[in-house]
């Protein structure tokens, strides 16, 4: 993949999201203040995987809140493409639901055109989030170096905000450890 151009044209088109979720209104917390009363914006990069429905569901449980938005974003070759469009809407329709059934969080989405890593940069600068938060392919470590992968993509080059990599939940690649089951020590 080719660094991101910061003034290249990208196709998109927004994602319709279903009227099953209702409005919610902005908290009203004395308490709290700036970022999280008006809560914060949060990409979650999917796709039809299971490492990208692992990070999406990671991402309700342990990262978003009350009144954040989570933009979610999945690159496709051609956004002309009905078939193409009509099956990344159904996809985005069930993890929007999904995202307010069980975090109570508004979701907007997008369907972009071009390679994923580079469009996912490019929504991050135009977003602004908190985090870019997105699953591993489950490649091995070896694979993932001679071809390459979108989350390393994204590491490297995704200066306006932290990105978050989720591993896989099967991960085959000995390089990740978790290390809640192996009973020993952090690192």
């Amino acid at each position: 993949m080719e660094p991101l151009m910061e003034d290249a044209e990208y196709s998109v088109r927004e994602v319709v999201l279903p009227s099953l979720i209702p409005v919610v209104p902005e908290p009203e917390l004395e308490r709290e203040s700036g970022e999280r009363r008006r809560g914060r914006d949060v990409i979650l990069a999917v796709d039809h995987g299971p490492n990208s429905k692992h990070a999406f569901d990671w991402a309700l449980v342990h990262f978003c809140r009350l009144a954040d938005t989570l933009h979610l974003v999945h690159a496709v070759s051609s956004v002309k493409n009905d078939v193409v469009y009509e099956t990344s809407q159904a996809l985005m329709e069930k993890l929007a639901v999904e995202a307010f059934q069980v975090a109570m969080v508004k979701s907007v989405a997008r369907v972009v055109e071009g390679e994923a890593g580079s469009v996912i940069c490019k929504e991050a600068e135009r977003v602004k989030p908190a985090a870019v938060i997105m699953g591993t392919r489950g490649r091995s470590l070896v694979r993932s170096m001679l071809q390459g992968s979108v989350s390393e993509y994204c590491f490297h080059n995704c200066k306006s905000a932290p990105v978050i990599i989720v591993p896989g939940k099967e991960a085959g690649d000995e390089s990740i450890v978790d290390w809640t089951q192996s009973g020993d020590p952090k690192p």
